[in-house]
């Protein structure tokens, strides 16, 4: 499968699975708005979500896949399927310990987690409770993330990327349930325990159906008795920095979780916003790191450095053909977007108001966020996970000093910075880095495209300018109205982006059709700087 046509493939589900994600908010949000039940939700939903996010787009692509991947392209599928399930071994009796004893300690790990709650034990005792409801997700997930390495890695982005659609789904059927069999108030903590119930059936059904998907694949993972054999013991070294080297935004909105619980509605502003920007990076960043990485990983096991190259390149170019444009347009029409997806109900306009300021500066950081996925696969396929993680330390470090520095100056505006600040100080780290070992060099195609694109974006985003000072006053009527002017806002930025990207010669039919045929061998002109 070529990275184009991958991409596309994990980007659309994605992005099948964020809309049923925004049309899950847009319910959550009328129902608990920005309040003391949606603090607790927003904390308690962040530990299952971050392991998520961790496992599944951190340590398992960091560690697991190009491990899987030279077992594959060396020994044949018998051998790899060995190492898979020695590691499932492994995993299952750590997780449930881990599980259990975060599960009894619960109440303690929540005052160091939420500290701004400790003088709220209603906040406190709820948000405790649901994130117990809701940790055998981590679980379930840890598998999940597992099998999604292993169909990645044979090509099969479609199962592993659709899987993420369930836990939307499950959590919207928990919403709609406890809404027709209770009909509870507004800020009612009923919802809340809906959602952390459903967040512990969804890793299930997670489960089940990626169990499901690698039995049409003939791939069957067998139980071994555990044995942490030099295969997992290797696996587990890479892991830990894997963990922190590919998950360190998010790591960097679980510290800002903590300090914004020192704000009323702080955890549940940060929690709309990070629902908002995470859309572009979920749909672009996680779609070229989960395909990038596998590719990588293949043509670098095989000697194809030449190749491996390439793809590089054309990751990055593809990456900001899709990012640019949506850092524009997010730092123009953010607080548009929170009026029409979230107002109504419990929420209302100086909630979309506080999440539109916290969505302009995710903005200006979303090329760092996703720069970092896709340059994070170039050292994971060479089996570093130690270089990525000791920048993701440091950056974490700045980022910790910064927002609580702020913080106090700016507010939760002051999270957002520091978040961002660190995220392209290591951006600028992993590309010196590569730079300077001489495993990347940024080809004459992809220095013309960019400034290109650059240039497309900024044509996008005066048209969104002018599209918006002429539809603001339909945001303020109904919601088929506000519904309508996003949507003008949004198709009319995306026409006038591709017409400016055509124009100026960013992409071309000719070069996406390419993309989307099968890996081929690459003239060595084409790898040249």
């Amino acid at each position: 499968m070529s990275l184009l046509r991958g991409a596309f493939t994990v980007g659309g589900w994605t992005l099948v699975s964020r809309v049923l994600g925004f049309a899950r908010d847009m319910v959550v949000a009328r129902a608990i708005g920005i309040s003391w039940v949606a603090d607790a939700w927003a904390v308690a939903f962040r530990f299952p979500n971050l392991f998520r996010r961790l496992l599944g787009e951190g340590a398992m692509n960091s560690a697991f896949v190009p491990m899987y991947a030279k077992r594959l392209e060396g020994e044949g599928k018998p051998a790899a399927d060995r190492l898979a399930e020695e590691i499932q071994s492994v995993m299952l009796p750590i997780l449930f310990v881990i599980s259990a004893v975060a599960m009894l300690t619960m109440p303690w790990i929540m005052i160091v987690y939420a500290p701004g709650f400790v003088g709220e034990p209603a906040k406190l005792q709820l948000a405790t409770t649901m994130t117990q409801i809701a940790f055998p997700y981590l679980m379930f997930m840890s598998m999940v993330a597992l099998y999604s390495g292993v169909l990645n890695t044979h090509g099969r982005f479609a199962a592993a990327t659709a899987v993420q659609s369930l836990l939307n789904v499950t959590l919207l059927i928990a919403v709609l349930v406890v809404q027709q069999l209770y009909h509870p108030a507004l800020e009612d903590p009923l919802w809340g325990l809906a959602l952390a119930y459903g967040c512990a059936v969804a890793g299930a059904v997670q489960f089940l159906y990626l169990i499901f998907a690698m039995a049409r694949a003939g791939i069957r993972l067998n139980l071994r008795w555990p044995r942490l054999s030099p295969d997992a013991r290797r696996m587990f070294a890479l892991m830990v920095p894997g963990i922190i080297a590919g998950g360190v935004s998010q790591i960097s909105i679980f510290i800002s979780t903590v300090i914004a619980s020192l704000q009323d509605n702080g955890p549940s502003i940060l929690y709309y916003a990070d629902r908002v920007y995470q859309f572009p990076l979920s749909i672009v960043g996680t779609a070229m790191g989960v395909v990038l990485l596998p590719t990588l990983a293949r043509h670098l096991r095989g000697g194809r450095e030449d190749l491996a190259l390439y793809w590089q390149n054309r990751g990055i170019e593809l990456a900001m053909l899709l990012t640019l444009p949506a850092a524009v347009a997010l730092v123009i029409i953010s607080t548009p977007v929170c009026i029409a997806l979230f107002e109504g109900g419990a929420f209302g306009r100086d909630a979309s108001t506080a999440v539109g300021q916290i969505l302009v500066v995710f903005g200006l950081g979303l090329p760092a966020f996703i720069l970092n996925k896709v340059q994070a696969p170039a050292f994971f396929a060479r089996e570093d996970t130690a270089t990525p993680m000791r920048y993701a330390v440091f950056t974490l470090a700045i980022d910790l000093v910064l927002a609580v520095g702020l913080f106090f100056v700016f507010g939760l505006v002051g999270i957002a910075i520091g978040t961002v600040v660190a995220a392209w100080i290591n951006c600028g780290l992993l590309a010196w880095t590569l730079r300077a070992r001489g495993l990347y060099r940024m080809d004459a195609r992809t220095l013309d495209r960019l400034w290109r694109i650059a240039a497309a974006s900024v044509v996008m985003g005066v048209a969104l300018v002018a599209l918006r000072f002429g539809l603001d006053p339909w945001f303020d009527g109904g919601t088929g109205k506000k519904f309508a002017a996003l949507a003008l806002l949004c198709f009319g930025g995306l026409g006038v982006y591709v017409v400016a990207a055509f124009a100026l010669k960013a992409t071309s039919a000719g070069e996406l059709k390419e993309q989307f045929a099968r890996e081929r061998a690459v003239p060595a002109a084409e790898t040249k700087p």
